[in-house]
């Protein structure tokens, strides 16, 4: 049995009341019988009222504010988003869902671009948002790895159609979204990702429930509660990648936005500091809060102008190896036969996100740095129609992509590839992308994101009518209902 030492005891009682009655003493010292030394108090944990700072943003932002390049981004992240939209439109996960969803929903309210069907507003932002993810073809906030217009474009359209709004007001609620949800992406990443949450989803329900009650007209307070609701309701976990689920995950922040929007429109309430307090959001699911990054230089700054868009069918950390490989197969006119071996130095998180040496699924191939290394040498491309049963499955593929070997190099940042190419003949290929096609530096032209949607639409749309939602798209700004964007991209 343990002694207990009554002057112990005694002692240390005494120092706790010492330290307890005099503020900024540290307990150690007292305990070591030194001089009393004040200590510097502790930082402040209380943090600015984040949550209303930005509700009172959204709710007083105008469409006349946003700058030219701002509203010409967000122009081509409505365009880029249609067109992923209506190319994943007859993917088998819409299906899948379509057909387990629609006996249950509302008043057929809204529209499944590429599709006929018509569901209520919670379906069909689900669904959309479903459909714009599948191919992995979507625009990215690279700062966070944020797919921005899924959880929000499908949120505001979905609403559009229910709720009249002007083109300008329904643009101006894009962009107040992207910003919303890469604001408060910026407050946590890279912490929250690396943990394993998919940040599309868990900071995208930010974005959609911003811009849907922009265009409800919530007040300031209902603004807060709405963005409270959306902090209730984080989705999406990294271990989905490579199935159904990870599409899942913008589909069901859009709806989940929307759904916090709705509520807060009829005063259903939250708590006013749902992102930044104690046992908020924030202090969550995160280990890092820099809540700076969502308040300061609102309305001066804009996340959303730094929106990029994929010009292949992956995850983003593929894209300078496609950009190397594709670029050597054209140079020098390569065939498969010809090629010995492959080798990448590359960041860690592409052996992270993408090391499946073996995927057996179209779906999985996406996840495989070998995989559409191997395919864009022998194909030249990385659409969608790369990463398909048909093509993880093909045996040159496969062959090639057991010659495909990818190392570890801290050197190498995330948007960098270095790659070798040994040919049978004895010579070595080699190149160094420094910045991939797509990237901010490497941006794509506007022709370049038209023809991107024409890929996607084609066979689901015909001719005429894919050239009629582009410049629907285009000209957003000036329609007197954005509703008439779905309305062009349905069948």
């Amino acid at each position: 049995m343990t002694t207990i030492n009554r002057r112990g005891l005694l002692k240390a009682g005494a120092i706790a009341s010492v330290a307890a009655a005099t503020p900024g003493l540290s307990l150690s010292v007292l305990a070591q019988g030194e001089k009393m030394k004040p200590v510097e108090p502790a930082p402040s944990s209380t943090p600015e009222p984040v949550t209303r700072i930005l509700a009172h943003y959204l709710v007083n932002a105008r469409y006349e504010d946003l700058p030219a390049n701002v509203r010409k981004e967000g122009t081509r992240t409505l365009l880029n988003w249609v067109g992923v939209a209506v190319g994943g439109s007859h993917h088998e996960t819409v299906e899948r869902a379509l057909s387990a969803l629609k006996p249950f929903s509302g008043p057929p309210q809204a529209g499944l671009l590429g599709r006929p069907e018509r569901l209520d507003i919670m379906n069909a932002a689900f669904l959309n948002g479903v459909a714009s993810h599948i191919f992995d073809f979507d625009d990215t906030h690279l700062k966070t790895i944020i797919h921005p217009a899924g959880p929000v474009v499908s949120a505001i359209l979905a609403l559009s159609e229910y709720h009249p709004v002007s083109g300008k007001d329904f643009l101006n609620a894009l962009v107040l979204g992207v910003e919303t949800e890469c604001r408060i992406g910026n407050a946590v990443y890279p912490n929250h990702y690396d943990v394993g949450w998919h940040i599309t989803g868990t900071a995208g329900v930010f974005g959609a429930a911003a811009a849907a009650g922009k265009i409800l007209g919530l007040t300031e307070q209902q603004m807060v509660w709405a963005l409270g609701l959306a902090a209730s309701q984080p989705v999406g976990l990294r271990e989905s990648f490579g199935s159904m689920n990870k599409s899942f995950n913008p589909g069901r922040a859009a709806s989940n936005g929307l759904f916090a929007a709705l509520l807060a429109s009829k005063d259903y309430t939250s708590s006013n500091g749902m992102i930044e307090a104690k046992r908020g959001w924030a202090n969550t699911i995160s280990t890092k809060q820099d809540y700076r990054e969502i308040t300061e230089g609102l309305g001066q700054r804009y996340e959303s102008a730094l929106n990029t868009y994929k010009p292949f069918a992956c995850g983003i950390v593929i894209h300078p190896a496609l950009d190397a490989a594709i670029q050597l197969r054209n140079r020098y006119a390569l065939t498969e036969d010809q090629i010995s071996r492959v080798d990448l130095k590359v960041h860690p998180l592409v052996i992270e996100l993408t090391g499946k040496k073996t995927p057996k699924i179209g779906l999985e191939g996406k996840f495989s740095i070998y995989h559409s290394v191997a395919v864009a040498l022998i194909e030249g491309a990385a659409g969608e129609r790369q990463y398909s049963d048909r093509a993880v499955n093909d045996p040159k593929v496969i062959a090639l992509r057991e010659r495909v070997t990818a190392i570890i190099d801290p050197a190498i940042k995330p948007e960098q590839v270095d790659m070798t190419i040994t040919l049978k003949d004895g010579r070595v290929l080699h190149t160094f992308i420094e910045h991939a096609i797509g990237s901010l530096e490497v941006p794509m032209s506007d022709q370049q994101l038209e023809a991107k949607f024409t890929d996607l639409a084609k066979g689901i749309l015909p001719d005429a009518q894919v050239r009629t939602v582009i410049e629907t798209c285009w000209s957003v700004e000036k329609l007197a209902s954005a509703a008439d964007i779905a309305k062009a991209a349905v069948v």
